[in-house]
């Protein structure tokens, strides 16, 4: 089976939720899956809290949060990379994000797709 490569292109929430959710599934069904945040969305792999967390309603419904679903990625063994312009552009550094994370960037993640697809969200 090939493997999956996705790639968050904005900060949105929504869009971040199904991404992970398809990284989710897709690792569950035994591929290989690395997360790619491009740019700004590099700020979701953050472990800080963010204003735009909607922790509260998530939990209330008894679905993970932001939070949830990247300690969830790190324990199926999906690759987060963090986009290194995005690292410059948001100020963030490596070790602010949540553990595991790798800074990569755009040419060497389409150099290795190989047979992998890809999806971007």
């Amino acid at each position: 089976m090939s493997g999956l490569a996705i790639i968050v292109a904005t900060a949105d929430n929504g869009r971040f939720r199904a991404a992970m959710t398809t990284a989710l599934a897709q690792a569950a069904l035994g591929s290989a899956v690395r997360l790619y945040c491009h740019e700004a969305s590099v700020a979701l792999l953050t472990r800080a809290a963010r204003a735009d967390d909607d922790h509260a309603m998530l939990a209330a419904a008894g679905i993970p949060d932001r939070l949830g679903l990247l300690a969830m990625a790190q324990v199926a063994g999906v690759a987060l990379i963090a986009c290194q312009t995005g690292l410059a552009l948001t100020g963030l550094a490596l070790d602010s994000l949540v553990g595991g994370v790798e800074a990569g960037g755009m040419m060497s993640l389409l150099a290795t797709l190989g047979d992998d697809r890809l999806v971007s969200f």
